[in-house]
């Protein structure tokens, strides 16, 4: 699909479709206006009938518009003005795309840019639009025989927009189209089956990154290179799958300076988890399959990273492991040796992605990053606290934080920052070892980044838990491709400093 900018008079424009704005009580808004008065009042007329109210959502096609170049115009409804915010603005994005793919229109052109929407800009609303628009054209069916019947006719879409403001729309759908695609990479991959989609799987997809992009360089780390660096907690994790442990170093350098820190993405790979020993309830345990969601986000983060040819230094890492039990398995009331020399006591064996992260966390201090941030559908406990709107966001240093929750905020990928201070360490001590590997029921969100917050102590680190916001379940079961668009804002955001 090929994306563009105009800044010509909406009654010239020439194409399949017009997307203009009314408000509430059939106000038009300033291209409607236009294009109104253009048609000696006709739009005006029309709703006069009754047939569009204004109210968010709505649309009304209308066809062959008198002194109109185009063959059509969509209204769309806006609601009140000054109740218009981001979420609405991409519901009534998603509606009007609708109408417009039922029209078997080949081009459009959309002016609700015009919209004043929480005092977002022109960069914003085309980026929001062009956002809402890939995620709701996205499908994953690689696994069927028989394909839906849906065709996307709409092959070219035009942003209005003054001519001043080209340069912020071109941005916009530059910035967009790449995450956009990281976001449907991350889906794809999370919503992959476990059969599929095993560590091996994972490594695979990070050294196919390297033919692709000339700035990537892929490692991957097996069990033997696991064993010779101590990382027994994640092997131990690792001990009960026939599958074995694959941990993927996805290396990116564009950086002016080459010798400058790198940014580390830490992705929880945890292709199937069936919570070992401590097996979970049968009821959605197919859906354990997305508790990989962290290293699909990581990987599709990198995505993003090599088609905008960032210039950063980043190093990606996808923690690939599965969690079944058998008779090699580890046990609740084992005591591990962590690669930083912590013991372990593991109370149950369904915490096990803390245990994979530990060792992933201590590997990468290697590389002396600026900051490291975790990704991981880690906790219920989360899911508990924050629903599925918001990841949870933990960490010590505020200016991080800052910067990750403005990035959120910008991309409207919503995370929430929780607490993290010393007495959540005193629920994670142990009769037998240095920690336990859980802190108990209360605040267990909190107390499993404090578990990680052990193997951290030497670089700049946050943790998103996104195992509220990683999958829908029900009706609208699948991968939802976050926090994508959160960490490739806040590389952004790194990248114009």
């Amino acid at each position: 699909m090929q994306f563009t900018f105009t800044h010509n008079a909406p009654e010239k424009q020439v194409g399949d479709c017009l997307i203009v704005a009314v408000y509430e009580n059939r106000q038009l808004g300033t291209i409607a206006r236009q294009l109104n008065d253009a048609a000696n009042d006709y739009i005006r007329q029309l709703l006069g009938n009754g047939d569009l109210e204004g109210k968010t959502g709505q649309t009304l096609m209308l066809h062959n518009v008198p002194n109109i170049t185009a063959k059509r115009i969509l209204l769309v409804g806006c609601g009140k003005p000054e109740a218009l915010n981001e979420r609405r603005y991409q519901t009534l994005i998603s509606k009007a795309f609708a109408a417009v793919g039922g029209s078997n229109s080949q081009s459009a052109v959309c002016f609700l840019t015009e919209l004043d929407v929480a005092q977002r800009g022109t960069y914003w609303k085309v980026r929001f639009a062009l956002e809402t628009l890939q995620r709701d054209r996205y499908q994953f069916e690689q696994f069927k025989t028989k394909k839906s019947d849906t065709r996307h006719t709409l092959e070219q879409l035009a942003f209005y927009a003054e001519q001043s403001d080209e340069s912020k729309v071109c941005q916009a759908i530059q910035h967009a189209s790449a995450v956009a695609a990281g976001v449907k990479a991350a889906k794809d991959v999370a919503n992959c089956p476990p059969n599929v989609c095993n560590p091996a799987y994972l490594a695979e997809l990070a050294t196919a990154l390297a033919t692709e992009s000339d700035l990537i360089h892929t490692t991957i780390i097996d069990e033997a290179d696991m064993a010779q660096l101590n990382m027994n907690a994640y092997l131990a994790v690792s001990r009960g799958s026939q599958n074995p442990a694959f941990m993927s170093l996805i290396n990116y350098k564009n950086h002016p300076d080459p010798t400058a820190k790198p940014i580390v993405l830490v992705g929880k790979g945890l292709t199937f988890d069936a919570g070992g020993i401590s097996l979970k309830p049968a009821a959605e345990m197919d859906e354990m399959k997305y508790d990989m969601g962290g290293a699909a986000a990581v990987y599709g983060v990198m995505k993003a990273v090599a088609e905008l040819k960032l210039p950063l230094n980043i190093v990606a890492v996808l923690a690939g492991c599965e969690n079944l039990p058998d008779g090699n398995a580890y046990r609740p009331g084992d005591i591990l040796t962590t690669m930083n020399g912590l013991t372990v006591e593991v109370l149950n064996t369904d915490a096990e992605g803390r245990l994979v992260l530990c060792d992933a966390l201590t590997y990468v201090e290697r590389f002396e990053p600026e900051v490291v941030i975790d990704v991981a559908t880690l906790t219920g406990a989360c899911v508990v606290a924050l629903g599925q709107h918001n990841s949870g966001l933990v960490s010590p240093d505020d200016e991080l934080a800052q910067q990750l929750e403005k990035a959120a905020e910008q991309a409207q990928d919503k995370a929430w920052r929780l607490p993290l201070s010393e007495e959540y360490q005193e629920q994670l001590k142990s009769n037998f070892a240095d920690l336990a590997n859980i802190g108990g029921r209360w605040g267990g969100a909190i107390t499993a980044a404090a578990f990680l917050s052990n193997f951290t102590q030497k670089y700049a680190w946050a943790h998103l838990d996104i195992a509220g916001t990683a999958w829908k379940s029900g009706a609208e079961k699948g991968a939802t491709g976050r926090p994508v668009s959160l960490l490739v804002q806040y590389l952004l955001n790194k990248a114009t400093v």
